[in-house]
């Protein structure tokens, strides 16, 4: 690829790839982020591509005036429970679920005649789907962060310039000041996505209100560590150029010319693709000295995290990339002040720079028509647990959790009733069915103790008990705290006892309320805004779901009978035949009786395994509620 070193040399590369993409008579999608990967997308793609070069009608060669056939692995299509997913372009066919052996006729029938192989499409209610347009996942979405994932070649420069990549960036070089960008950005509302929702603009303002510092720097945070969290990965595995754009907007608007991305280690795919970006762009001379031409340099850097929670936190993110173990320090100083090696330092995660470059070529106006007055824009949100359809999901900010529930989630598994949802992650709160109407924005969803954090939603149905949900929180924030504080340190470990205590059937009176008093001097006293949010998920289950507690605590009973030490077995001798299955199976003898007449368990022996009924044929075994 040529080197660009002018905005006339990009806009030419920009339609020389629009006229290179529009000779493919057809587009093979392959979706290539981690779920499909993890499925076995890259076999799929690699048959497809074997089979289009063996074939002597099908053409793949990337000549100048033939007509071919393009294969990509894009990156995320977000339908990720159904992968792997491939689509195909120009007929907009969605397959789902595509194995090895359906290849051979997806080229046959739709590569050459341009026929639908309707087997592979979506299905509900007797019904299929063949266009991404006609299923609610995605007609009810609208993508602006995740615009281009699954839609183009993930690891392509080429394919970002084609649909428009980087003359937001031209746009600022050569036609806005510095604070004309950062007054853009203001003025859109954008908030960061990474949870507090602090406006982005102000932050950049403050940063780029340091005129004397010699150095100043860009991190994006993609630490991304809250369990069931996908979307800040899905972005830099999917369009990694966007998030790099994103950055240089952000150095270019405060003065700076050095970024780092941090992200985690479990993250190998993002780092990859970043590496390969980084390099095509340097190669380029998109990314270096004088870039497109004019005054403004910059230089990327990748660092990456050993997978600690609290190294999401700023001031312990930027201690990780200097080498030094990752703890949060004491505020004021703030990081747009002395953040990277102690120089004014823009903070934001990959989700906020990525809606940069958009707000910068279609205008702040354009972005404060999506979303609520306070919180305008879009969320991206990972959407797993008891639900119809997980994946990788973006609504305007403002959309209520029925929407997304039922209509993008097409509801709970199994028509189950919904109980709860979790939403921020460890650091979040549930919301409740008295709450599936409200709107999801950074400030409506405080007034129910919780954070919108950087977008995770667990639905859960009524099958899952509030006391074990807040205990297993409760314990990846215990085990994931850096123990710098006491608070936090301390504190959590005794939450941690009472709630472990509490779902081995061991709870006292007075539990309740010694949970909320710790809960109250964590949230009051822990250094930093991790510590400060852990006992979020507690406080609110609480608050939601007291009667679970106090069940387990006065009547030593699950009424979902998840918590094993609180269930009892019992044997319905109406359904008992004294076939013995039950008692050969249990571990530690506790079930005796005679042949062909009912069987007896002895509580006080049984360790609560469920063995026995797992193996009664007769469903003569149940727990007593």
């Amino acid at each position: 690829m040529m080197t660009i070193e002018t905005k006339e040399i990009l806009s030419q590369v920009c339609q020389q790839e629009q006229e290179e993409r529009a000779k493919e008579k057809c587009r093979i999608l392959v979706c290539a982020g981690t779920g499909c990967v993890a499925t076995g997308s890259l076999k799929i793609y690699d048959e497809l591509k074997k089979l289009c070069e063996d074939d002597p009608d099908v053409s793949v060669e990337l000549q100048e005036h033939v007509e071919h056939v393009g294969i990509v692995k894009s990156g995320c299509q977000g339908f990720c429970e159904l992968g792997p997913l491939v689509r195909i372009e120009p007929y907009s066919y969605q397959y789902i679920k595509v194995q090895l052996e359906d290849c051979k006729e997806i080229v046959d029938r739709t590569v050459k005649e341009g026929e639908p192989v309707e087997r592979l499409f979506y299905e509900k209610n007797n019904r299929s789907y063949a266009h991404p347009k006609d299923i609610t996942y995605f007609a009810k979405q609208t993508r602006i962060v995740l615009e281009n994932c699954g839609n183009i070649d993930a690891e392509s420069l080429k394919e970002y310039i084609s649909v428009g990549g980087f003359q937001a960036l031209s746009k600022a070089l050569f036609e806005l000041t510095p604070d004309q960008v950062v007054d853009e950005v203001d003025k859109s509302g954008l908030r960061g996505r990474g949870g507090g929702g602090f406006p982005t603009g102000r932050k950049w303002k403050q940063v780029a209100a340091h005129k004397d510092a010699d150095v100043k720097y860009i991190v994006c945070n993609g630490d991304e560590g809250d369990p069931g969290a996908f979307m800040d990965g899905s972005v830099m595995e999917g369009d990694p150029y966007k998030l790099i754009e994103g950055m240089m907007l952000a150095g270019y608007a405060v003065g700076s010319t050095e970024g780092y991305i941090y992200v985690r280690a479990e993250y190998p795919m993002s780092v990859a693709r970043l590496k390969l970006a980084i390099s095509q762009l340097e190669e380029t001379k998109l990314l270096g000295e004088n870039i497109l031409g004019s005054d403004f340099s910059f230089h990327m850097h990748i660092n990456r995290g050993a997978g600690a929670f609290v190294c999401g936190e700023g001031s312990a993110l930027t201690a990780s990339i200097e080498g030094h173990r990752g703890m949060p320090r004491v505020k004021p100083p703030r990081t747009v002040d002395k953040g990277l090696w102690e120089k004014p330092t823009v903070l934001n995660n990959v989700e906020t720079y990525a809606n940069v470059p958009g707000i910068i070529m279609k205008g702040a106006d354009w972005f404060r028509t999506i979303g609520t007055e306070k919180s305008t824009g879009t969320k991206t949100f990972s959407l797993t647990g008891a639900i119809e359809n997980t994946g990788l999901i973006e609504v305007p900010m403002g959309t209520t959790l029925r929407e997304i529930i039922y209509d993008i989630g097409g509801g709970l598994k199994g028509n189950a009733e919904f109980k709860a949802v979790q939403i921020g992650g460890p650091s979040g709160g549930c919301l409740t069915e008295a709450q599936l109407d409200e709107p999801l924005d950074f400030d409506s969803v405080k007034k129910f103790g919780a954070i919108i954090g950087s977008g995770g939603l667990v639905v859960m149905d009524q099958s899952t008990c509030m006391v074990e949900v807040a205990r297993f929180f409760m314990s990846f924030t215990q085990r994931e705290s850096c123990g710098k504080c006491v608070p936090c340190r301390e504190g959590t470990k005794r939450m941690l006892e009472i709630l472990e205590r509490i779902v081995n059937g061991e709870g006292r009176e007075g539990d309740i309320e010694l949970l909320q008093e710790l809960a109250d001097m964590i949230c009051n006293t822990a250094l930093c805004g991790l510590g400060k949010s852990a006992p979020l998920p507690v406080l609110s289950t609480i608050k939601a779901f007291r009667e679970e507690y106090e069940e387990h605590i006065r009547d030593r009973k699950c009424r979902t009978h998840t918590c094993q030490a609180l269930r009892e077995f019992k044997i319905n001798p109406e359904f008992c035949i004294g076939c013995g299955k039950c008692a050969k199976n249990c571990p530690v003898g506790a079930i005796t009786g005679v042949r062909k007449q009912a069987y007896h368990i002895n509580n006080e022996l049984c360790i609560k395994c469920g063995a026995c009924k797992d193996n009664c044929s007769f469903d003569a075994i149940y727990v007593e509620v």
